[in-house]
């Protein structure tokens, strides 16, 4: 005799994934930050790529910054071929977090289409020098570390406009991307050296301090670059 079907146990044996998945999705847009982190983390090690899109719209308003950075290590944790596209689409974004987010993660997967987005052309130009500081700070970031060596050059003439832009940790965070591009590319700085604009100047001389000694903090840099435009300007006058 033909047992009857158990359409009860069927039903759970369906249901209970879908009902995890729905768990962890809803922690993932909770108000606790500690929550959040923890979905992050649980989508993260399962790295099942459904869940891509839930974990780059969180990434466009999550407040929390640790929260971002468990979302983007989620996110590596994908199929490269799934998750760089749809980076890629964010950097085009109005939402200065989705762009900011999108290029720290591009970064940290290193896939050459990151670059071909970033490459110094429209979008490239348009994020380099980005009105947001953090969205321009992450695509100096992200630029360096995706920038194929034959592009090397052309990343640094793109950075070099940028220079005497922002506070002094904005300074700091360009001319390490411009000098972390090698030394054997010092001269992109000599010719914002006679810049018209003293802050320009000064940003440079800091700059190419760094490229002849490495080691030397940027705030001292800085300092006796300042000091030294100064004494020029007494000169002239």
């Amino acid at each position: 005799m033909t047992k009857p079907h158990n359409t009860e146990t069927t039903t759970q044996h369906v249901s209970q994934p879908q009902m995890k998945q729905e768990a962890v999705l809803a922690a993932l847009s909770s108000a606790n930050p500690q929550q959040r982190l923890q979905a992050a983390l649980s989508i993260g090690i399962t790295a099942e790529d459904r869940h891509l899109g839930a974990l780059i719209r969180r990434c466009r308003i999550d407040p929390d910054f640790f929260v971002r950075d468990m979302l983007t290590w989620a996110i590596t944790r994908m199929p490269a071929e799934a998750a760089v596209d749809l980076l890629i689409a964010e950097l085009s974004s109005d939402a200065p977090q989705a762009q900011g987010q999108a290029l720290h993660t591009l970064s940290k997967i290193g896939d050459p289409r990151g670059w071909e987005a970033m490459d110094p052309g429209i979008i490239g130009t348009k994020l380099i020098a980005h009105s947001d500081t953090e969205v321009a700070r992450s695509a100096w970031r992200a630029a360096v570390a995706l920038v194929p060596g034959d592009d090397r050059q052309r990343l640094a003439s793109t950075l070099v406009t940028q220079l005497g832009r922002g506070d002094m940790e904005t300074q700091k965070s360009l001319s390490r991307a411009i000098v972390s591009l090698g030394e054997d590319l010092v001269s992109v700085i000599d010719g914002r050296l006679q810049a018209e604009e003293e802050t320009v100047r000064t940003h440079a001389m800091a700059t190419r301090e760094m490229f002849t000694d490495p080691d030397a903090g940027f705030a001292h840099a800085l300092s006796e670059a300042k000091r030294v435009v100064a004494l020029g300007s007494e000169a002239s006058a």
